[in-house]
């Protein structure tokens, strides 16, 4: 997994509340389980008029927020079904933090699995950043030292669970934090080999 530390790029602002996964990433682009590519596909029918065409006023159809790379988003942000995929285009699109009152849980926790942040910030600071982000300013995410610094120069903190911070920090996911246990779960193997040989056969 990509490591995480600091994020600086546009902040693209989408104020609704209650942003389903089905609309992060439709149900008819689930049939792969590769994590490359959905990017296209991210927020497909709102992006996308019926023949194909762009929707002007969709945000990300517009400069500078084409290459967002922060999302700024009204509460509950992830809600719905339980979809992985919906990270995965985000990512793919390129955006690598998303920043909210609130998440759904499930769509919290897959950010943090695919090296992304999801932050959480009291209603007012969201306003703050939304504000930001709606006059094209460029903020910066600043994992190691828990701030999103705006373009004025002033900072928002933000909390995050100490090991998931240490995840991110270190490119670690489930099978990542596994493989750091490689020589215990070896000598464990080749102990368990020679004292109960019946359970290898």
């Amino acid at each position: 997994m990509r490591k995480f530390t600091t994020l600086t790029g546009h902040a693209a602002p989408m104020p609704m509340i209650n942003i389903d996964t089905d609309k992060i990433i439709p149900k008819q682009f689930l049939k792969t389980i590769k994590r490359s590519g959905l990017g296209k596909a991210a927020f497909f029918e709102m992006r996308y008029a019926d023949d194909g065409s762009e929707r002007p006023d969709f945000v990300l159809n517009r400069e500078p927020y084409r290459n967002a790379k922060i999302l700024v988003a009204g509460p509950n942000f992830g809600c719905g079904s339980s979809r992985e995929h919906a990270p995965w285009a985000l990512d793919d699109f390129g955006i690598r933090s998303v920043i909210s009152t609130s998440f759904a849980d499930i769509f919290y926790n897959n950010c943090f699995k695919n090296g992304m942040l999801p932050i959480k910030l009291s209603a007012a600071e969201v306003d703050l950043l939304m504000a930001d982000a709606e006059k094209g300013d460029r903020l910066t995410v600043d994992l190691p030292n828990q701030k999103i610094v705006r373009a004025n120069g002033e900072s928002v903190a933000f909390d995050i669970d100490p090991f998931l911070k240490t995840c991110l920090l270190e490119g670690l996911d489930e099978v990542g934090l596994t493989l750091q246990k490689a020589p215990f779960i070896a000598t464990f193997e080749a102990k368990q080999r020679a004292t109960q040989p019946w359970l290898w056969r």
